[in-house]
């Protein structure tokens, strides 16, 4: 995929806030410190467009980016870590929730799982809640790099097991560091888009 321009466009807290534009949205989704905003920084070719941090649970917003004038990135904030209360968290919840279930330009979500560890309770939970609504699906397993590659495929057989995840659920590896799975998420990406 040849990037041509991207930008942040906006973090939104609330349903009025999210772009009009009727560009087809592509969302991550997944743990605090599993790597989203750097797999988006691979996928446009750019180091910081998308802000990476050490401390968990630093989005706190829908973070959304353009790609190419023709469609977004959402950047969930992550679950799992976040230093903030039951109160904020929930209402976090009920607005991705809501976002998930109702917003016709979501095209695709990326559940995001670290491919060194099995994906976590909240990860199970994630996956069914999606599979549950109907929600297209694709899990992307990052930190390939950290895995030796005679493991990586146990691994990758873990994560599917752990999950429960049919066959027709597509699963990439993904390296934010080597690029490794980039054309493969976006071959994806392009034929949700398409689809």
């Amino acid at each position: 995929m040849k990037i041509v321009s991207t930008e942040f466009v906006i973090g939104a807290v609330r349903h009025e806030q999210l772009p009009e534009d009727g560009l087809p949205e592509i969302a991550l989704a997944g743990r605090s410190n599993v790597g989203k905003s750097s797999l988006i920084n691979r996928m446009i070719e750019r180091k910081n467009l998308a802000r990476t941090s050490s401390q968990p649970g630093k989005t706190q917003q829908l973070n959304f980016y353009r790609v190419n004038g023709s469609m977004y990135f959402v950047d969930f904030p992550g679950y799992g870590y976040a230093k903030v209360s039951k109160a904020q968290r929930a209402k976090w919840g009920r607005f991705i929730e809501s976002y998930i279930r109702e917003r016709k330009q979501l095209k695709l979500q990326l559940l995001i799982v670290d491919l060194r560890h099995p994906p976590t309770e909240d990860d199970r939970l994630m996956y069914d809640w999606l599979r549950h609504f109907g929600i297209p699906t694709c899990v992307v397993a990052t930190k390939a790099d950290k895995v030796p590659r005679t493991r990586r495929e146990r691994h990758l057989r873990v994560v599917r097991e752990t999950l429960g995840m049919t066959p027709d659920v597509p699963l990439v590896m993904f390296s934010s560091e080597t690029g490794e799975g980039r054309e493969e998420l976006w071959n994806i990406v392009r034929q949700a888009i398409a689809g």
